[in-house]
């Protein structure tokens, strides 16, 4: 009776549990500890084996290891494998087996990571590319993806690696935390109707507090005008009944009668790890005693979304900075008091149409804040014809009220041939050295790693295969894309298998 005791608690330690479908290449180990050894080997044979003979004939990995927990690459997905432990003395455990599931994400006779220029630096680092919902490692080869059942058909947006190890993303306006083997964490709750937030977009963070931030919407009625009147607003009480048939707040005929359109404004929104408010912030009451109400595009359907893509948080120093795409503009919010600090960026003035640039950036999205201190976003440059290419710029805040703005390192990104413009999504973001990973996204979404001296260190393109046309074309649908250390790959794989 001991013997079958221990025998099941051993096995109970077998990590990834036997018959196994894993979403990922890069796998971490767990097998029970021997006081006898000082090194283990773990032995990896592709196929799926019960007799010992069969996989010794497989074998196509042996790694040694000086604890009782090992991470190692199996060459493919959609593949089989069978592994065991040799201990001291030739002891050898059981055979155990998983196998690597095949999505058309990772497959890479339909999707791949073109890389254009091999890495100078980060050669051990890995890129999250959204859209897909895949990692790679910098010579292009797939290594994990979030799972099928996950993605909905539709496509992932704004994947990130939190503080606590885990992965955050976006489908379908929900906002989705999973750890590396792909088990479902947290999930956004139902839209909070106290804030007249209709749906999450954009951007999800999960905050070092483990705290979760993102972007949400607040929608306003309103009736068609010809006149630029700013008095036709008609709010919607916070406490009026969630329409659960339209997915918005309030009835545009019951709260507004003869109201015909519906404007959409921004909220920021913080929940707790229950999905409990604990702070919010809504843009409508910025913007409506602000110079928005001024604001009168040619375009008018942008009159009626301002169109928040993307904020920081400032955990240090509490303070939240919110990008509005349509109105060129970067707004610096205290987080204890929500009151606006500050407004960078184009100011509109009464009969004045909004001009083509602000004179630094146009339609910018992914704003963040430097090692230095600095502000930088990812300007996609949309107002500039003469010179298309998009920019991440890094500006030094004003130090007094006299003083403005300033850039103090711009990046034109080369485009290669594409000339189209970049008209969504696409980021910069400062690695600890110092230097930039960018993604252009859009339907060009090349990927760069460049230093401060302005040289590129690393560069790659996603690409889809048309079986139309019968050659690798630029992958469209892609947001934003994320750089992880090696290091902190190994902190995601441990903290999902503890």
């Amino acid at each position: 009776m001991l013997f079958i005791v221990v025998s099941f608690q051993l096995r109970s330690q077998i990590l990834p549990k036997d018959s196994s479908s894993l979403n990922y290449r890069i796998v971490g180990f767990s097998f029970p500890a021997d006081a006898d050894c000082k090194n283990y080997k773990i032995e990896i044979a592709t196929g799926n084996y019960t007799n010992e003979d069969s996989f010794a004939k497989r074998i196509i990995l042996s790694q040694v290891s000086k604890t009782n927990k090992l991470i190692a690459e199996v060459p493919s997905f959609g593949s089989y494998y069978t592994w065991r432990i040799v201990y001291a003395r030739n002891k050898k455990s059981a055979l155990y087996h998983f196998r690597t599931t095949l999505s058309k994400d990772v497959d890479t006779t339909i999707t791949r990571l073109n890389i254009m220029q091999p890495a100078e630096t980060y050669k051990d680092a890995y890129v999250g590319i959204d859209g897909s919902g895949v990692i790679y490692d910098m010579k292009g080869n797939p290594v994990w993806c979030i799972p099928d059942s996950d993605k909905f058909n539709n496509v992932v947006g704004d994947m990130k690696f939190t503080p606590q190890g885990t992965i955050t993303y976006l489908v379908d306006q929900t906002g989705y935390e999973i750890n590396y083997t792909g088990q479902r964490l947290w999930k956004t709750p139902s839209y909070p109707v106290d804030t007249g937030t209709g749906f999450y977009h954009h951007e999800l963070t999960r905050l070092a507090n483990g705290h979760y931030m993102m972007l949400g919407t607040e929608f306003f009625w309103y009736s068609k005008v010809k006149t630029k009147d700013t008095s036709y607003f008609v709010t919607v009480a916070d406490t009026v009944k969630h329409d659960k048939y339209t997915g918005m707040v309030g009835s545009a005929f019951s709260e507004a009668p003869g109201a015909k359109n519906r404007g959409r404004y921004g909220t920021i929104v913080e929940l707790d790890e229950n999905g409990k408010i604990v702070w919010y912030w809504k843009s409508s009451k910025y913007l409506n005693s602000s110079d928005y109400v001024n604001y009168w595009p040619q375009d008018v359907s942008q009159r009626y979304e301002p169109h928040e893509n993307a904020f920081w948080f400032d955990e240090k120093n509490k303070v939240v900075y919110l990008s509005y795409r349509n109105l060129n503009r970067i707004i610096k919010i205290d987080y204890q008091s929500g009151k606006v600090l500050n407004t960078y960026g184009e100011i509109y003035k009464r009969g004045v149409l909004p001009s083509k640039s602000n004179g630094l950036y146009c339609n910018q999205h992914g704003i963040r804040r430097s090692q230095d201190g600095y502000i930088y976003l990812f300007n996609n440059n949309l107002c500039q014809y003469s010179d298309p290419r998009p920019s991440v710029i890094m500006m030094r805040e004003p130090a007094s009220e006299k003083d403005t703005l300033k850039t103090v390192w711009e990046y034109k990104c080369d485009a290669d041939k594409y000339k189209r413009g970049f008209y969504s999504g696409g980021i910069g973001i400062e690695l600890p050295d110092r230097s930039m990973f960018i993604c252009l996204g859009s339907d060009y979404a090349k990927l760069m790693i460049v230093n401060r001296d302005k040289k590129t260190l690393w560069s790659a393109l996603p690409e889809t295969y048309s079986k139309d046309r019968k050659t690798w074309e630029p992958s469209g649908k892609i947001y934003r894309a994320n750089l992880i250390t090696r290091k902190d790959l190994e902190r995601l794989i441990w903290s999902s298998l503890n």
